[in-house]
């Protein structure tokens, strides 16, 4: 994700860029005022607590989730702008003595929720594969889990000039000749660029599945013997990100009528196993490939450095909303409507008021991040203090 990267599989295949989550390909983006933070976006104030007619069920799953977010949340300073780290304290010490069964009263003691920008949001989904896989390689196993590599670095390539060296150099490896050179792409490490140089955590059983855990940026092997081997986002070969469910509406592969193929991921999977030489050169066309580590406890790791948790844990961009801060959606998708706690980032999630909605692992959290696609509205709960400040200097 994203932190774990990102990523939903639908944008993420649609081309928008993280691991993305998830879903039938969807009609152009919502557009929200266009800005580099949540306070130069606008910030007003939202319907009051009760309004959001939040449930117990989702306030108990909201609370434990913001309690796991708030060492992170009271120690890291807030891109949005929205909030400063002491504004969370008052908040995450009544949290930590809050029973269960009073959790919605705490979120309407504590936050006011506020509307960034116009408020519009898109939300997609992401989960969390279980694919087959082994420790050792054996028949039928043969796809390796790549760790790290020791010589993926950052640095300039030499026709770089110094003064043109802005920003974070790009990723790549020095070559036999010590020149710095752009890493290998996935068609050169799916042809055994890294065999024998690179430690190999595991071995998947099917490459197309492999590919898709890729783009959600963590997942379970399960092995023959039943042993569940997590694995998380350890990096990138900095290659470009293409997302092959836009490659695929180019083409004209994707949508209703004899031939076409549902554009969800479920839909493209479909279309890579019936024509698999097409299918491989259609994966190959997106040459980022992630690395990964193993990773203990029981759950995936989000970009705030906390488990998501299932329909608690939503990816945002930071720049609009503080990581760890509990978000209202109110959408078209009545599965994801609810209190969530931003605990993640994403590629693609890009903007005020995008989301991405975490369902946790197993058959029925893929089909439905695969097919989520939700509009509708997105409030942004932060503690009243802060909420009071960012009105107040606004007039």
């Amino acid at each position: 994700m994203r932190g774990v990267l990102a990523l939903a599989v639908m944008l993420a295949l649609a081309g928008c860029g993280r691991i993305i989550p998830q879903g039938s390909v969807p009609p152009p983006a919502v557009t929200s005022p266009v800005a580099a933070s949540a306070v130069l976006a606008g910030v007003a104030l939202g319907p009051s607590f009760p309004a959001l007619s939040v449930s117990d069920t989702d306030a108990r799953g909201a609370l434990a989730s913001f309690v796991e977010s708030c060492p992170r949340l009271i120690a890291r300073e807030d891109a949005s702008g929205l909030t400063r780290p002491d504004e969370w304290r008052g908040a995450c010490n009544a949290a930590r003595a809050t029973a269960p069964e009073r959790a919605r009263a705490f979120f309407a003691e504590h936050f006011t929720p506020v509307q960034i920008g116009d408020g519009k949001a898109f939300a997609t989904g992401y989960f969390e594969p279980e694919i087959a896989g082994s420790r050792t390689r054996r028949p039928g196993y043969e796809v390796p889990v790549y760790a790290l590599p020791g010589d993926l670095v950052r640095d300039w390539p030499d026709d770089v000039k110094p003064a043109e060296r802005t920003g974070r150099p790009p990723l790549g490896r020095y070559d036999e000749q010590g020149r710095f050179v752009l890493y290998h792409d996935r068609a050169a490490i799916e042809d055994g660029a890294l065999m024998g140089r690179v430690p190999v955590i595991a071995w998947a059983a099917d490459p197309v599945e492999f590919f898709f855990l890729q783009i959600q940026g963590s997942g379970r092997l399960i092995t023959p013997e039943g042993e569940v081997i997590r694995i998380g986002y350890a990096g990138q070969n900095g290659r470009e990100y293409v997302g092959i469910g836009s490659v695929m509406r180019e083409r004209g592969l994707l949508g209703e009528g004899p031939g076409k193929y549902a554009g969800s991921m479920q839909g493209i999977m479909t279309y890579i196993r019936e024509n698999p030489r097409e299918g491989r050169d259609l994966m190959r066309l997106n040459k980022s490939w992630i690395f990964f580590t193993e990773l203990q406890g029981d759950g995936p790791l989000g970009a705030l450095g906390v488990p998501v948790r299932r329909e608690s844990s939503v990816a945002a961009d930071p720049a609009f909303v503080p990581l760890g801060a509990p978000v209202w959606l109110d959408l078209d998708r009545r599965e994801a409507n609810g209190l969530w706690i931003a605990q993640d980032t994403g590629g693609a999630i890009k903007g005020a008021n995008r989301f991405d909605t975490f369902w946790g692992a197993g058959q029925d959290a893929r089909v439905i991040a695969g097919g989520m696609s939700g509009r509708g509205k997105a409030y942004v709960l932060i503690p009243r203090a802060a909420a009071m400040r960012n009105i107040e200097e606004r007039r």
